[in-house]
Parts: C-alpha cells; structure tokens; sequence
C-alpha cells in the first residue's frame, strides 16, 4: 500500500470538523512563517492572489470538471 493509498483510507475516517481543524491549523502554521520570516511579507499584495490562483486551479477542475 502506497502512501497515498493509506491517506486516502485516513481521510475518508474523518468528519467535517475535522477537515476544518486540519485547514485551520495549516493557517496557523502560515502566519508563524510569517511570523518569523519577515521578508514573505514584503511580496506586493497581487503576487499572493497569483499564488491563491495558481495553487486553486488543480481543486477547482477536479470540483467543477467531469
């Protein structure tokens, strides 16, 4: 069994809250980056949308495509 094989089992165990929790400590784990790197922060504020684009294109086709 591959690693993506037993994640796939490990997710499919879990509720809704803990999807959430899971999202919401990642963000926690960003703004501690943050936090004590400040140079991510310099970036002009349209380089992150950039980056929010990119990284929801791949979710996104696999939501809404066939």
């Amino acid at each position: 069994m591959g690693y993506f094989e037993w994640a796939s089992k490990k997710v499919k165990k879990m509720e809704w809250y803990d999807i959430s929790l899971t999202k919401l400590s990642v963000a926690a784990f960003i703004l501690m980056v943050a936090k004590f790197w400040p140079g991510i922060l310099a970036l002009e504020w349209y380089w992150y949308g950039i980056i929010f684009v990119l990284a929801a294109i791949g979710p996104c086709i696999k939501l809404f495509g066939k």
